[in-house]
Order: C-alpha cells, then sequence, then structure tokens
C-alpha cells in the first residue's frame, strides 16, 4: 500500500521513526489472522498501541494491536515454538515470540506496564451484558416492540437481536467471534461530532439461518476501525489497496463495513459506500467480465445512471464479489417492480416462483423498489429485488411460504423494537456461490433499520 493513496482516503499513515522514543522496540515473529503462517515483524510499543511494520524504515504500519484496561499478556510455555507469548484482547488472541529467550520478559513487562496504566483510565465500549435477554410479549409479526417502553440504543438492539438466533448461542462458535470482532470495530459515539450519525441496519433470512449485520457513519471517524478490522480477520492486502483505491475516486462521505453469517458457519464481510454516485463509478468497484458488462448495458437501456450504494467483500480468497443497489425506474410501483421481475431473466437466473409472484402482486407497497445485484469475473452471483415496507399479512404469507417460525420472528423484531421490515428482498443466489455454508437458489430476507447513534 502506498502512502500517496492512503492520505487520500484516511490519513492512516504512520511512520516507524515518529513512534520514537517508544516505550519498546524490536523484531518479533508473529502468527498470522485467520492464515496461521509466521512473519517477522518490527514491532513498536507506544503507550496503549502495539504498532508492526515489515521494517523500521517503513512510512505505514502493516497492523496494529489496540490494548484496553482488560487485555492481557502472559508467556506460553510448553508450545511448539520457543520464547512464545500471548497478547489476549477483546477481538483476539495474538501469538508472537522474540530471537532469544532474554527479550521475552521485557516485552511482557513492557506490556505489561502499558496495560496496567490503562486500568482505572479505559474507556472500552459499552456492550450489551451476555445474560441479558428480551422477553417481549410475541407480537404480531410487522408490529414488534413499539409498547412505550424506553428505546434502546442500536448497539443494545444489536446485541439483544443476536441473542434471539440459536447459531449465535454457542459462545465457544468461531460465527460469534467474528460477530464480536466486527462489533467492537465500530467507532464509538464519542467519535462523532454534532451533526454526524451512525446508522445500523440488520437482515435475516425468513429462516433466520442467513443474517446480514451493516453500520456506517462519516469516512473520516469509520476508515481507520474499518481497515484494522479488515487486517485483524485477514483480508488481503490487496483489498485493503482496491478499497483506498475506489475511496479516492468516488470520495463518499459515508462509509460502512458489513458481515455475514449463516447457521453453517459462513462468514463474510466488506465494505459499502452508502451514497448516490454515477453508476460508471460504482462498475469501476467491480471486477471486469461478462456480468459487470451485461448489466451495465441493461441499466443504460433502461436509462439508469446513478446507484445509491456500492459495496465489496473482503474474503481471503476470490472470485471478488461487488454489490450495486439501484432504485428501479418506472412510473408507477408496479412497473418498478414487474421491470426488477423481469432483470431476472435478463440476468439469466431463473423466475421467482409463482407463489411469490402471487404475493407480491396483491401486496399494496411497490413504490421504490430496487434491485440490489452482485457480480464476479466468474459471473452473476446474486441478484435480489428489493420493495420496502411490507405489510403484516405480507410477511405472514411469506413466512409461510419459506417455512419460518413466526414467534421467533416476533420476538427477532421485539429485540429490535420494530415496527416490522424496512424492506422485504427476494433474492436468488446462484449455484455454486453458497460454498456449502449459504443457502443457494431462492430465498427471502426481511431487512430492518435497526437506528441512528447521533452525538448529544
Amino acid at each position: 500500500m502506498s502512502s500517496k493513496k492512503l492520505k487520500k482516503y484516511g490519513n492512516i499513515d504512520i511512520p516507524a521513526q515518529s513512534l520514537h522514543p517508544p516505550d519498546k522496540d524490536g523484531y518479533l515473529t508473529k502468527q498470522g489472522g485467520s492464515i496461521k503462517t509466521w512473519k517477522r515483524r518490527y514491532f513498536i510499543l507506544k503507550d496503549r498501541t502495539l504498532y508492526y511494520f515489515k521494517t523500521p524504515k517503513d512510512m505505514i504500519f502493516t497492523g496494529k494491536i489496540d490494548l484496553e484496561p482488560h487485555s492481557l499478556v502472559k508467556e506460553e510455555q510448553g508450545k511448539k515454538k520457543p520464547n512464545l507469548f500471548s497478547i489476549t484482547t477483546a477481538k483476539r488472541i495474538f501469538f508472537m515470540y522474540p530471537d532469544n529467550a532474554q527479550e521475552v520478559k521485557s516485552w511482557v513487562d513492557s506490556i505489561s506496564r502499558s496495560i496496567d496504566r490503562l486500568k482505572g483510565n479505559g474507556h472500552p465500549m459499552p456492550v450489551a451484558s451476555p445474560s441479558i435477554t428480551p422477553s417481549p410479549t410475541p407480537t404480531p409479526v410487522g408490529h414488534g416492540g413499539h409498547n412505550g417502553e424506553m428505546i434502546k440504543s442500536p448497539r443494545v438492539k444489536l446485541s439483544l437481536a443476536k441473542h434471539q438466533i440459536s447459531f449465535l448461542k454457542d459462545e465457544d462458535s468461531k460465527v460469534l467471534e467474528f460477530w464480536q470482532i466486527w462489533s467492537e470495530s465500530i467507532p464509538a459515539r464519542e467519535d462523532l461530532s454534532p451533526g454526524m450519525a451512525i446508522d445500523f441496519t440488520v437482515a435475516t433470512s425468513a429462516d433466520q439461518q442467513k443474517l446480514t449485520w451493516r453500520t456506517s457513519g462519516p469516512q473520516n471517524i469509520f476508515i481507520q476501525k474499518m481497515v484494522d478490522f479488515f487486517w485483524n480477520v485477514g483480508a488481503p492486502e490487496s483489498e485493503i489497496d482496491r478499497l483506498n483505491d475506489v475511496g479516492a475516486l468516488i470520495n463518499p462521505v459515508r462509509i460502512g463495513s458489513w458481515i455475514d453469517m449463516s447457521s453453517k458457519g459462513g462468514m463474510d464481510g466488506g465494505w459499502f459506500f452508502p451514497v448516490d454516485i454515477p453508476l460508471k463509478l460504482a462498475v469501476e468497484a467491480a471486477d471486469a467480465g461478462d456480468a459487470i458488462k451485461k448489466f451495465s448495458d441493461w441499466a443504460e437501456s433502461h436509462n439508469i445512471v446513478s446507484v445509491y450504494a456500492v459495496g465489496r467483500d473482503m474474503g481471503a480468497a476470490p472470485p471478488r464479489q461487488t454489490e450495486v443497489r439501484l432504485r428501479i425506474p418506472g412510473p408507477t410501483g408496479d412497473a418498478q417492480v414487474q421491470l426488477g421481475v423481469e432483470a431476472f431473466t435478463a440476468f439469466d437466473f431463473p423466475p421467482l416462483p409463482d407463489v411469490v409472484l402471487s404475493i407480491i402482486k396483491m401486496s399494496r407497497s411497490h413504490d421504490g423498489a430496487s434491485l440490489s445485484v452482485i457480480t464476479s469475473s466468474e459471473g452473476f452471483v446474486r441478484l435480489g429485488l428489493m420493495v420496502p415496507k411490507p405489510s403484516t399479512e405480507t410477511v405472514l404469507q411469506l413466512l409461510d411460504f419459506a417455512g419460518g417460525n413466526k414467534e421467533s420472528m416476533a420476538l427477532f423484531e421485539g429485540s429490535l423494537h420494530s415496527s416490522g421490515p424496512s424492506w422485504v428482498e427476494y433474492q436468488y443466489l446462484q449455484k455454486g456461490f453458497g460454498y456449502g455454508v449459504y443457502k443457494e437458489g431462492f430465498d427471502i430476507v426481511f431487512h430492518y433499520e435497526v437506528g441512528e447513534e447521533m452525538c448529544e
């Protein structure tokens, strides 16, 4: 990553020499995140942060470890690696070792002193206690939660909603750990300036076996936290470069991160820009191929010149997937939905099921329909027709069709204090892109606005 790119898109370049005099510095060999390889890096301990670089002359750090009041550093005796010690934070456990045994105690002592200085002075982000479980009275799906009680913060709502998902109740779950790392990467409300806000949304499949969590906010407070999150979960350096390139091209006022997860252990994440931009700029974020060309030609033929969101996944292995969301043109809501339905044929997806088409036709709210289009270099990945504000009757009919549990969905909505989904998405995931952990074929997804967190 070049310093020039990063300066265009968030000031995150910190030369190693600027951190001198350090509290402690020297070479350590560190284990990677998702890919458990060992790499020798030059570490600098400064105040509450342990930075690491490829060389002492680097202008940009490769990564960093933020120490917290409850962090723990200790020697790891009896392991295969000599001189090994670990640092435990809320995000993960880091393993590393110096070149000789004499340095182990020096590093452990120095890091311990940094942690001790934080105790009593730290301000960790408040997280709802795992023992808190919502107990809302089940209400009709589509009308959950607003019963006059105090409206909780979006972060607490997300945590409560998480406790309603069966596969996220296992404390040893890797998926739960992934959710925790992501949630702790969201900037604190205290980082906001007056007039700024952080948005939170969550989406669940009708059977609650797959969820997507999203947050977004001002670019200047999100970019560093996002880059740190991607480093911590092992995103490829080339994709972090791509984030900087596209960010420099679009220069969005707001940016955000998302994570997907499934009951089968599926985990994915990435970035998105929730801003109106010209279609041609959104296309720049995608990998070249027949799919993105076909989509561009289709959009041009229908006079679609802008999108309202673009995003990309940061998974460890290609093909990369790029999503664009666009408002479907049309004089009426029915005309918009009809064009969205026809897009499935235009992009070589199977048609929507007849029962679903019948439910869509009978539902009342169509105006403002959108498309979610995901492409890769290997073809179309997923297509979703998004219809706003489905009625309670529509939601119940769709749950019956999809085999969803109405009481479970009511409890989920209740934990969010939601009056119903803001969108219902009729989506199709192409064969081969589920990788054995995501449902392929047709699915129904409900999107919920969790709320805004603003500077007081």
